[in-house]
């Protein structure tokens, strides 16, 4: 019976910041290493056949350490599929300081709401659209085959895939946090039916 793992990229220097990342390509703070190599201690008895990356630095430096912690090479495919929501307008921006700007309401509607999106940016639905229909298409057909998948991307992208794999609602999904570093396993029967998912913890 196949597995799949979805992983937030660690912790990034625009995480650090408290900033708005979105598309910008940030990469990894020390902390961010340390839970990448945290991940791959949680995820030992739990080793993927093939991994699935988005473009992104602060992703593929994820998951480039945790290949080499677990002394494995298997295949990757990095894709811009899978890469964070378009942030628009506020990437680059710290995000108190766009509360005390715009309201805290109204920021937490951009950040955590389904069908609004930032200015210029991407909603979580538009996000829901490219992602879901790319696993779907790449990814599904490799767990039919019964190949354990990890997947490492980011805080968005990886809610849109939960919405997809757990049915969370729309309104469910605003309170849907996705920690960095912490490996989300999904135990699938041999037909993908869901048999069980749960964080890889300490």
């Amino acid at each position: 019976m196949p597995f799949l793992i979805l992983l937030r990229h660690g912790q990034s220097t625009w995480n650090l910041e408290n900033r708005f990342t979105g598309w910008e390509d940030v990469d990894l703070t020390p902390q961010g290493e340390w839970e990448a190599r945290r991940a791959a201690m949680l995820m030992k008895q739990y080793v993927p056949d093939l991994a699935y990356s988005s473009e992104m630095i602060r992703a593929e430096h994820t998951l480039a350490i945790i290949l080499s912690e677990l002394g494995i090479q298997i295949p990757i495919v990095e894709t811009p599929k899978l890469i964070e929501r378009n942030y628009g307008d506020l990437q680059g921006l710290n995000k108190a300081d766009t509360e005390k700007k715009y309201g805290s309401q109204q920021v937490l509607s951009w950040r955590r709401s389904y069908n609004t999106a930032p200015p210029r940016g991407e909603s979580l639905k538009d996000t829901v659209r490219r992602v879901v229909a790319y696993y779907k298409m790449e990814v599904e057909r490799h767990l039919k085959e019964e190949k354990n998948i990890l997947i490492v991307a980011h805080g968005n992208s990886l809610r849109a895939l939960m919405m997809y794999l757990e049915g969370i609602s729309e309104d469910a999904i605003a309170d849907t946090t996705i920690a960095t570093g912490v490996p989300r396993l999904y135990e699938f029967s041999s037909d993908l039916e869901l048999l069980r998912v749960h964080y890889l913890e300490e």
